[in-house]
């Protein structure tokens, strides 16, 4: 039995996936995805390269999860799953880039400036 294993990451969130072919459960940090992502937009998003590829129900994945937030999170794992799919079938790339799942989100939180309350709000101006 193959293993495929791969990474997403997104914002500050890391997730690292280990998919096989099984019966679709999905683990992430020991806890069903259910349990651990109670948004259902956020479990949309963890499912979408599944229902991309038609592959619903046929992989088994472990995933560990670390950093960032709820949604962070959830969109590494999107694209971890994503990367597991192509190494397990090389067809589903093209399904998934016209999707936009192939791609790593770079936006990440700007820096506070010194002499800045935020990266881009100033102190209060006062002329007097």
């Amino acid at each position: 039995m193959d293993k495929f294993i791969t990474s997403g990451r997104r914002k500050t969130a890391v997730a690292r996936a280990q998919m096989s072919v099984g019966t679709g459960s999905i683990l992430i940090n020991k806890r069903p995805l259910e349990n651990y992502f109670t948004v259902a937009t956020d479990r949309f998003e963890v499912m979408l390269p599944f229902e991309t590829t038609s592959t619903t129900g046929q992989y088994d994945v472990v995933i560990n999860v670390n950093g960032g937030g709820v949604s962070g999170q959830a969109d590494a794992v999107k694209l971890a799953i994503a990367k597991a799919l192509v190494e397990a079938n090389a067809e589903y790339k093209t399904l998934l880039k016209a999707k936009g799942l192939m791609t790593r989100d770079s936006r990440m939180v700007e820096r506070k400036k010194p002499g800045q309350k935020k990266a881009r709000k100033r102190f209060q101006f006062s002329k007097r």
